[in-house]
């Protein structure tokens, strides 16, 4: 069981998955609805503080080396353009707009976008750390009720 748990928590890890992938599967390996949405916020909430910090210097860094180039300049070109997006609609609501970048869980959108797209505008950490908290709680929500659903229904058909 514990190895489910590490399972669940470096799926939420990983970006563009996050816990919209590491959710689903742990409803697919029956695992606790409490205890496995907690790991997977943990999981993925532990990488935003380090994207935050870290991720826009390095992909300003690499985006013109020779190997890295084209995949640091695609998340520069794809968390800006998130940010301005995001930017555009808000304006000084940019609190809420964040949080709900985050929380409704569609495809190119989580806490390691929001996080980036919150650098690149220059927002402030406690701030896009609040918002990226608030978002990742909101979409382990909404996961979890959609997997409850969808894996009840599935695993009824198998009864």
């Amino acid at each position: 069981m514990l190895k489910n748990y590490i399972w669940i928590f470096f799926i939420s890890m990983i970006p563009l998955i996050e816990l919209r992938g590491a959710i689903p599967v742990s409803q697919a390996l029956q695992m606790p609805v409490v205890l496995s949405y907690v790991v997977c916020i943990v999981g993925n909430m532990i990488p935003v503080p380090i994207i935050y910090l870290f991720a826009r210097k390095f992909l300003e860094w690499g985006k013109d080396k020779k190997i890295i180039g084209g995949i640091c300049s695609f998340f520069l070109e794809k968390g800006s353009a998130a940010g301005e997006k995001m930017q555009k609609k808000a304006g000084r609501g940019i609190f809420l707009a964040l949080l709900l970048f985050v929380g409704i869980p569609l495809p190119g959108t989580g806490a390691w976008t929001g996080t980036l797209a919150a650098s690149l505008l220059d927002m402030d950490f406690k701030e896009t750390v609040a918002a990226v908290m608030l978002g990742v709680l909101l979409a382990g929500l909404i996961m979890m009720a959609g997997s409850l659903g969808l894996f009840t229904a599935i695993l009824a058909l198998f009864k």
